[in-house]
């Protein structure tokens, strides 16, 4: 198994718009082959602050997943509404 925490910093005032844009690509993320769990978590005291969890069966999977076609949308999303991105192998 592999996990990964993602910690996204959004723009000042963006976390919520990120979040409604970035649901559809989770969706279709939960269904990929090996994906265990795909979930973002909001942090209270840092209100542009966004935690992903994100858990696959293997690295392969999760290289694969990487590859596919959404992660272009979410890319752009990201450049639109966050600052910053920090990521956690564990």
């Amino acid at each position: 198994m592999m996990l990964l925490l993602v910690r996204y910093q959004t723009k000042p005032g963006a976390r919520d718009a990120f979040l409604r844009a970035a649901a559809p690509l989770a969706e279709t993320i939960r269904r990929e082959d090996g994906c265990i769990s795909y979930e973002y978590y909001l942090d209270a005291a840092k209100p542009d602050a966004v935690l992903l969890v994100e858990e696959w069966q293997t690295p392969e999977h999760q290289q694969r997943h990487m590859a596919m076609p959404h992660m272009a949308d979410l890319k752009r999303l990201k450049e639109q509404l966050v600052c910053a991105t920090a990521v956690r192998r564990v």
